[in-house]
């Protein structure tokens, strides 16, 4: 069976990879991940993604390589990761008591075949007080979110409804990579 490599070290794209039921090893991709906000986000996300797993496949040739990146998204706006707990609080009053969007971009690349896409999704948010997102940021929880939150922690009492892919908001597309895999030979 052909190597599989997801191109992260986050626990939740672990998680989600090892529910398809192949065995996969992880080797996170350290490139620069700065994407154009000037330009369509969906098609920005999916070109980080596969500058993803084509670092890692340039190391591993013959491997099938997984890359995948998460971006939030208010008024064409993405709030990133923050910086510090002032950040959080103010991406979170952004995102109350209103919905914004969470693109997840996916690659799944081998030397044969290149597999892109991204998966757009709306989260609305409850009103939040101020002491409810103090309580938020005091779990710690928010510190290396996108957003501020995280929807499978605490942060999910906050969310009204979703539209879309609820794994992808996560950041991985879970259905989606599961069926492609099924579509490569990995023999």
């Amino acid at each position: 069976m052909k190597q599989i490599i997801l191109a992260s070290q986050s626990p939740r794209r672990k998680e989600l990879l090892e529910k398809c039921g192949y065995p996969f090893m992880t080797e996170p991709a350290d490139i620069d991940e700065t994407i154009n906000e000037e330009q369509d986000l969906c098609e920005e996300i999916q070109k980080l993604s596969r500058r993803k797993a084509e670092h890692v496949l340039e190391k591993h040739p013959g491997s099938i390589v997984i890359g995948s990146d998460t971006i939030v998204v208010v008024d064409n706006k993405i709030l990133g990761k923050p910086k510090d707990q002032e950040d959080a609080k103010s991406m979170l009053k952004q995102l109350s008591n209103r919905a914004h969007q969470v693109i997840t971009g996916i690659c799944i690349m081998s030397d044969q075949r290149i597999y892109t896409n991204a998966v757009s999704s709306d989260v609305h948010f409850s009103n939040l007080s101020d002491k409810e997102i103090l309580d938020y940021i005091a779990t710690g929880e928010c510190n290396d979110k996108a957003g501020a939150y995280a929807i499978q922690g605490y942060g999910a009492k906050f969310i009204k409804r979703i539209e879309g892919d609820y794994y992808s908001i996560m950041g991985f597309p879970l259905h989606l990579v599961y069926e492609e895999l099924k579509n490569i030979d990995l023999y």
